[in-house]
């Protein structure tokens, strides 16, 4: 092979790559810069509002206590000989209803003592009543020469104090001992569900002992906390019957979700709590138990069970009630005017748990945007969802020569 033939051949190459390389770089077009700021509107939902009357709803949680709860207890001592069916945990009975009966023998023994011995106090009376006409007769004989204290003896006047005064003290123990035996029958004081029985019979009790718990079927009281700044806003039923706030109760563990029992304010407690700093109010249901036939199939309240309270506040006029989110910080609204957002500074009357109630800040037919932002600054151009997209551009470009 020569040699040179091929060294020159490959130069020619290198050369000719060379020159085509230089020829595209001396020959490449500049490129132009350009750039361009672009404003979008953000893109919102918003509600319209509007002026009116409303009635807030005040939520609270309370606890369900027996407006009528009571011990029973005996009066006399002794063994219970009778007890009615009723009387178990869980069951109803009515206002004086047999609960238990305890042997009646000794109280009826001693009632028919102490009879006997009013009879015989009556008895003494009647021999007495006799010697002092015989007295009379000998006071008679004497005339007016006797002084007042022996005309009083004479008269047998001590005498007569003293039989009438046991036959006082026997007609009191008959009294208390027909007492006695009626009070070994225990009866219910008033329309009650039973929640505990402690003896049956053949059971010893003297007085004191504990028989069992009742609870009144009439009324139950829910006993709910309330923030201090909310009481001026509830009406609460005075002794002059007035009527208290409506209030709804839930029992969101135990009932339907649209399940609901109807009571009414009934007192404030006179007690701030401790811990938590809020107020105590009691809320009365009537007929807790669903036992009435108008009741009939709604749900019943259980004592000690922790439910939801719906007070109604007093009516609030020509206010505008907006949801609570849409209440942003610092107390201010975002509005959407003329495709902008505005941010407006508002007065709220009152908070319930949904809503913010609001006196000034707002107008009628005011656009409310509910989007949540992330940038939010007065005067951003704001479109709502199908609106044309109100962009507008600005081209800022830096041309360099080709």
């Amino acid at each position: 092979m020569n040699w040179n033939k091929t060294l020159l051949i490959s130069v020619i190459i290198l050369l000719t790559g060379g020159a085509v390389t230089a020829l595209i770089f001396t020959t490449e077009p500049e490129a132009s810069r350009s750039g361009a700021t672009q404003e979008t509107a953000m893109l919102v939902n918003i509600i319209e509002v509007n002026r009116d009357n409303y009635q807030p709803i005040i939520e609270a949680m309370g606890t369900v206590r027996a407006s009528q709860d009571i011990t029973l207890s005996p009066r006399v001592s002794g063994q219970i000989v009778e007890r009615s069916d009723e009387f178990t945990p869980g069951g109803y009975v009515r206002e004086g209803d047999t609960l238990l009966r305890i042997d009646p023998s000794d109280y009826e023994n001693n009632l028919e003592q102490q009879r006997s011995e009013l009879q015989q106090a009556m008895a003494d009376l009647d021999l007495e009543m006799g010697r002092q006409e015989a007295a009379e007769k000998e006071y008679e004989l004497y005339g007016d020469t006797l002084s007042e204290q022996n005309k009083a003896r004479i008269l047998r006047k001590p005498q007569l104090d003293a039989v009438r005064a046991q036959v006082a003290a026997a007609r009191a123990a008959v009294n208390r001992a027909e007492m006695d035996l009626k009070r070994t029958t225990l009866t219910a004081p008033f329309d009650a569900h039973i929640i505990s029985r402690n003896v049956n019979i053949g059971s010893q009790v003297a007085p004191g002992n504990n028989l069992g718990r009742l609870v009144g079927l009439d009324t139950y009281w829910v006993e709910a906390s309330v923030p201090l700044s909310k009481l001026r806003w509830l009406n609460i039923r005075n002794n002059d019957n007035s009527e208290g706030s409506e209030v709804r109760i839930r029992n969101r563990t135990a009932w339907q979700a649209d399940e609901y029992r109807s009571g009414t304010l009934f007192k404030m407690v006179g007690f701030i709590e401790e811990q938590t700093r809020m107020a105590r109010v009691l809320v009365e249901i009537p007929d807790p138990m669903a036992y009435r036939d108008e009741n009939s199939g709604s749900p019943s309240l259980i004592i000690g069970s922790f439910v939801e309270t719906n007070i109604e506040g007093n009516e609030l006029t020509d206010v505008i009630r907006l949801n609570r989110d849409y209440v942003r910080s610092n107390d201010t609204v975002w509005i959407m005017e003329d495709g902008k957002l505005r941010i407006r500074d508002i007065d709220v009357v009152m908070r319930d748990a949904n809503y913010a109630y609001i006196s000034e800040g707002l107008n009628d037919t005011d656009k409310v945007v509910t989007t949540n932002l992330s940038t939010v600054s007065d005067g951003a151009p704001l479109r709502l969802e199908g609106s044309a997209s109100q962009n507008s551009s600005r081209p800022d470009s830096l041309m360099s020569d080709m």
